[in-house]
């Protein structure tokens, strides 16, 4: 039976892509104050901002491609069970070819009704004030926002617990409750954790590469197929 190699990935892996990753250094998105573009409260205030700010995210990511990490990732499944959660709310490792992906923040090319949340549609296009569900209420983006619940979380947390393989990309794993999540993985397995700035040190089963994950996934990736 194959191994199953559960990924954790985070804003780094697709930071190479071209894709801005979420706070500037100065806690500021792209000079918006996070909680007004990326909460129920910003909703509220200003739905057009919110609107189009995420309107500006989707027409970068249709001009962007997967990169090395992605396309090792996909290139993974030939040999092993992968499953990808992902931080990241944008369709690369799709693009890239990796079939189980767990969105943990939501999806960018994806429309939800404000009156049902689970009335979500595909949508490539910007969403606009007066844009409705079949109900006749708002769209917003399928993104989880500050202080709303993760319901993608249990389900990730099922994947982490049948884990032979862990490997962490392009994520502090500082966020919770997507940080908490290797709490559930089985004690002693292999967890790999690829940082060009690591913030944990290496110790027993936890390896650390220092590298971009354009440059060390694909290294980690032959290692692991080599070793199959």
């Amino acid at each position: 039976m194959q191994k199953k190699v559960v990924v954790l990935t985070g804003a780094g892996v697709s930071a190479e892509s071209g894709i801005k990753t979420f706070r500037d250094a100065d806690g500021l998105w792209e000079g918006h104050d996070v909680m007004d573009i990326a909460s129920p409260l910003g909703w509220e205030k200003d739905q057009k901002r919110v609107l189009e700010f995420y309107n500006q995210r989707r027409r970068q990511l249709l001009t962007v491609d997967p990169n090395a990490a992605h396309t090792a990732l996909a290139e993974l499944e030939k040999e092993f069970n992968v499953e990808i959660i992902t931080q990241n709310i944008d369709d690369l490792h799709e693009r890239a070819g990796s079939t189980k992906v767990t969105h943990l923040h939501g999806e960018l090319l994806k429309a939800r009704s404000t009156f049902n949340e689970n009335l979500v549609l595909d949508w490539k296009k910007d969403i606009k004030p007066g844009d409705f569900c079949e109900f006749n209420y708002q769209l917003r983006p399928h993104v989880v926002w500050f202080g709303e619940a993760v319901p993608m979380f249990e389900k990730a947390m099922e994947i982490v617990a049948e884990a032979d393989i862990l490997m962490i990309i392009g994520t502090s794993m500082q966020v919770y409750p997507a940080a908490g999540l290797v709490d559930f993985a089985p004690q002693g397995i292999p967890v790999y954790f690829i940082d060009p700035k690591p913030n944990i040190q290496e110790k027993g089963n936890l390896h650390i590469m220092a590298e971009k994950a354009s440059i060390g996934v694909p290294k980690l990736v032959n290692e692991l197929i080599n070793s199959a």
